[in-house]
């Protein structure tokens, strides 16, 4: 009798790890499909275009344009080796503009985009590609 007794609470014992373990296994399967890779990819889209979002509005004074033009200038010699992160500057309706006003190459130095008056507002216009999400054109009009 003893035997038996001994045989059922080791039998209890190894139902109770199956169980145990595989809770582990269905809650390590559920944590893993919340921190996939597409979720990542949303947080890292957010943190880049919001670099650049921050300029964007209808009454944006012409230093916040030139610290904006820096920022595109650090962010497409960062990321010379992929295109989906490089970021043109449009000029449209001839802002006021100090410089060369070479708004379509994608701009690498602040001598070919020349610099906003700082005593002028703007419109800053920030456009994402639809496939990647990333801002590629920031379109720069004079305030109305």
């Amino acid at each position: 009798m003893e035997n038996a007794s001994k045989a059922l609470i080791i039998a209890g014992a190894i139902l109770l790890s199956i169980l145990i373990i595989s809770l582990g296994i269905i809650i390590y399967n559920q944590a893993s499909s919340v921190v996939d890779s597409g979720s990542m990819d949303e947080v890292a889209v957010t943190t880049f275009n919001e670099k650049f979002r921050q300029y964007e509005g209808n009454n944006v004074r012409g230093n916040n344009v030139n610290s904006m033009i820096n920022a595109v200038i650090q962010n497409n010699l960062q990321h010379t080796d992929d295109a989906s992160k490089q970021i043109t500057i449009q000029l449209s309706s001839s802002p006021s503009w100090n410089g060369t006003c070479d708004s379509t190459s994608a701009q690498t130095s602040a001598d070919k985009v020349g610099k906003a008056q700082t005593g002028k507002s703007y419109k800053v216009v920030c456009t994402s590609d639809a496939k990647s999400g990333y801002v590629t054109t920031i379109t720069v009009s004079p305030a109305e």
